[in-house]
């Protein structure tokens, strides 16, 4: 399930990628960065896949929720149907 969590960066540009977020990443392990419009991506390059179109269709579909959620179109479920109704667009 996803997790969503608020960090800051500092005035050297650092991100600190909050605990719970980076609970299978080690030091030293390297990170794919891709911008997307408003959005930053981080991906584990040990599980970047050379196809990098996947992770941009994602990242423009997720904005263009954020921006129906802006703007009040969304509706509530529960968290087990929103998986369920996620899991049924694959």
């Amino acid at each position: 399930m996803s997790q969503i969590d608020i960090t800051k960066m500092s005035s050297k540009g650092q991100v600190v990628i909050p605990a719970e977020l980076r609970r299978d990443m080690r030091e030293g392990d390297k990170i794919v960065v891709i911008r997307n419009n408003d959005q930053i991506i981080l991906k584990k390059a040990d599980k970047f896949d050379k196809n990098i179109e996947e992770d941009l269709e994602v990242a423009r579909r997720a904005e263009n929720a954020w921006k129906e959620i802006g703007a009040g179109k969304f509706k509530r479920m529960s968290p087990d149907k929103f998986l369920k109704e996620i899991r049924s667009l694959k």
